[in-house]
């Protein structure tokens, strides 16, 4: 095979001579800022619960009742008794609990923080 005869190729450049500059916008750390104060109040709110639930084995049994019969009102309200102030999404199957809660900083919703918990 005769290599001389072969047409040369050349590589192609990956390195161009212009490189368009991306234009961003200005950095304001606020709203993560005041986002991560928010998750930090909702984390001490879910570890309230968490206690609560890990230290009585009766607030267990009344909160498993409630969601078995499917009353919504009572479960809503034992877990309020703990003493929780953010905003908590209640949802529960025959499996467990979701416990979904959240924050709004001026109007708009800035961080969630969900805990699923299984009783089966």
């Amino acid at each position: 095979m005769n290599y001389f005869n072969q047409p040369k190729y050349q590589p192609l450049s990956c390195h161009s001579t212009y490189w368009p500059t991306r234009q961003f916008q200005p950095v304001d750390p606020y709203f993560l800022y005041q986002s991560a104060i928010e998750s930090k109040k909702l984390m001490k709110d879910a570890s309230m619960v968490l206690n609560k639930l890990s230290e009585s084995k009766e607030f267990d049994a009344e909160l498993m009742y409630a969601a078995q019969s499917s009353d919504i009102v009572e479960v809503k309200r034992l877990i309020d008794s703990i003493g929780i102030t953010s905003d908590v999404d209640i949802n529960y199957n025959p499996d467990g609990l979701r416990l979904a809660f959240s924050s709004k900083e001026d109007n708009t919703d800035c961080c969630r923080l969900s805990i699923t918990l299984h009783w089966r």
